[in-house]
């Protein structure tokens, strides 16, 4: 056969591609029907008195929460009882004298110097019960208190290592207090602890703002931009190699792998276009 004739029958890249993609197609839905089947008769074996029509929302697997980290799965067995019912609270304060909303306040700042105690005798559960109950009375409209009382819950929290809900009650103190630089700083130390660099560096950000000199804010923003580049480039690695990986099990079928599609990326415009090479 003459190299022309060679020419004339080889497929361009568009057919290839749109070919591909139809045999993938018409290979996922195969793929999925059977997983189906298989998941229907998994579950009728596993629980025989069920009808099949229900097995579906049966058979949980055992370690179904096990992809919860160590320190939500310890934060979230200890029973804290921190949660504020502003809604019950601004309903409470509705029906009160400024009187009693004074003498709420004075207590409320009363439990608040005791959980300050606490904390500084590394009484952290004591400190936040206190803290919790001084919020459950101190005024609605009282938002600098409540605020502190957010962040220095927060703090107690941070020293016993539940870290999620701390970054919540940091969130409350700021959302009471947007100027409020101690919870900032709080919550971009806990930010950076749970690997959220991109929000850790945005709060120091958000310091300097407020405090120009602030030291821990300046180190940080010096520190953080490297490591979230390096950890971007990790993941673009890693995400790479796992469509790679899934590009080679569809192509394999038909002969060809990642190997036959370059990637070329155009350095006027920044897009992407891809060319077939036959090996």
């Amino acid at each position: 056969m003459s190299d022309q004739n060679c020419k004339e029958h080889m497929p361009s890249n568009e057919e290839v591609i749109n070919e591909i993609t139809k045999d993938l197609e018409n290979q996922q839905i195969n793929e999925e029907n059977t997983d189906s089947q298989d998941v229907l008769q998994h579950n009728a074996c596993e629980n025989p008195e069920v009808e099949q029509t229900d097995t579906a929302n049966n058979c949980i697997p055992e370690d179904f929460d096990k992809s919860e980290s160590e320190d939500e799965s310890k934060e979230n067995s200890t029973n804290l009882n921190d949660f504020i019912d502003e809604e019950q609270l601004k309903q409470i304060n509705e029906t009160l004298t400024p009187e009693e909303k004074q003498e709420r306040k004075s207590k409320a700042l009363e439990l608040k110097s005791q959980g300050n105690s606490a904390h500084k005798s590394g009484n952290y559960l004591e400190s936040i019960e206190n803290y919790t109950e001084a919020l459950r009375l101190c005024p609605l409209e009282d938002l600098s208190d409540r605020s502190i009382l957010y962040c220095n819950r927060a703090a107690s929290k941070l020293s016993l290592d539940y870290k999620k809900t701390a970054i919540e009650d940091c969130s409350k103190a700021i959302e009471l207090n947007p100027s409020y630089v101690r919870a900032y700083l709080r919550r971009a130390k806990l930010y950076e602890e749970t690997d959220k660099l991109d929000e850790s560096l945005e709060d120091y950000k958000k310091v300097l703002e407020f405090d120009p000199g602030n030291p821990d804010a300046l180190k940080a923003t010096t520190r953080l931009p490297p490591l979230i580049t390096e950890r971007n480039e990790k993941l673009k690695t890693e995400m790479f190699g796992k469509l790679k990986d899934i590009g080679n099990m569809f192509l394999k079928p038909f002969g060809l792998s990642t190997d036959n599609f370059q990637l070329n990326q155009d350095p006027n415009s920044g897009g992407y276009s891809i060319n077939f090479k036959q090996n």
